[in-house]
């Protein structure tokens, strides 16, 4: 499997990277406090650390949901972000004219699980030549993931991450089958576990996706266990009132003892798994 790098991050390495953050930019300053807490908690449990948080949900389920302040506004709070706490961020995009304007802030290009088939949005992201984040789409099958990495290989990056955040089941559910974790990795990049996204329940509102945020702990240490090259998961300091996916984001104050719990696990199950 291709090691891929990112300054001192090396995702397919030993370590185990976290990429977090609030679901979406929903102010300056609230961005800024949960920078600076993830921060302090990876750099005391010596987990590389990628921030994460966008600048618009253009996927909301209503059309009066909030989506964020727009391009502008959140790629000068990332570039604030990313400069003040010295460590790489991401963010997702939408379109292929955003790819360029995000590069020259972002040092992962995220590309969101519904559009990972756009074929014009992954050459665009990819002719920048940052890592791209592609998260698997919740109605493909893993072994489809291969055609999305050739349109990138094709496109002249091998920069690639690919990330699991379950698959639709009938209606209202989705699930996460691990064996998916392999077959990915199998096509030579690093796979990434979405622990948040993994465990919603897209149809369980009329106007908003619920989750069950209880599933996140056992999901992620099967992820794990399964050789996940990375975690991802958005978190909040207010989960009952954050403004996207409040019912999967994980409670800050409960990310220490995650992410210690996820770590002893790892090294645990190394040993002797």
């Amino acid at each position: 499997m291709n090691k891929v790098k990112l300054d001192n991050i090396i995702f397919g390495d030993s370590a185990i990277p976290f990429i977090g953050g609030p679901c979406v930019i929903e102010s300056r300053d609230h961005c800024f406090g949960i920078a600076e807490k993830i921060t302090e908690i990876t750099s005391k449990l010596n987990i590389p650390f990628v921030f994460k948080s966008s600048f618009d949900k253009a996927n909301r389920t209503s059309i009066s949901s909030f989506r964020g302040d727009g391009l502008d506004v959140g790629l000068k709070i990332l570039e604030e972000i990313k400069n003040n706490f010295n460590i790489p961020v991401t963010t997702d995009i939408h379109l292929p004219e955003h790819a360029n304007a995000v590069s020259d802030v972002v040092d992962i290009i995220q590309i969101p699980a519904f559009l990972c088939r756009q074929t014009d949005l992954l050459v665009a992201a990819a002719q920048t030549g940052k890592v791209v984040n592609v998260k698997k789409g919740q109605f493909l099958s893993p072994y489809k993931v291969e055609n999305i990495i050739n349109k990138l290989e094709e496109s002249g990056n091998k920069n690639i991450l690919i990330t699991e955040r379950g698959n639709t089941f009938g209606f209202d559910s989705l699930v996460t089958d691990l064996k998916s974790i392999p077959i990915m990795q199998s096509f030579g990049y690093p796979v990434i576990f979405d622990a948040t996204h993994s465990a919603q329940i897209p149809g369980n509102h009329e106007s908003k996706t619920g989750g069950n945020r209880q599933f996140i702990p056992s999901q992620t240490f099967a992820a794990v266990s399964s050789g996940a090259n990375g975690i991802f998961m958005e978190v909040h300091d207010d989960v009952d009132n954050a403004l996207s996916d409040a019912s999967t984001q994980w409670p800050i104050d409960k990310l220490e003892k995650i992410l210690t719990s996820i770590i002893a696990f790892r090294e645990t199950y190394l040993n002797h798994g």
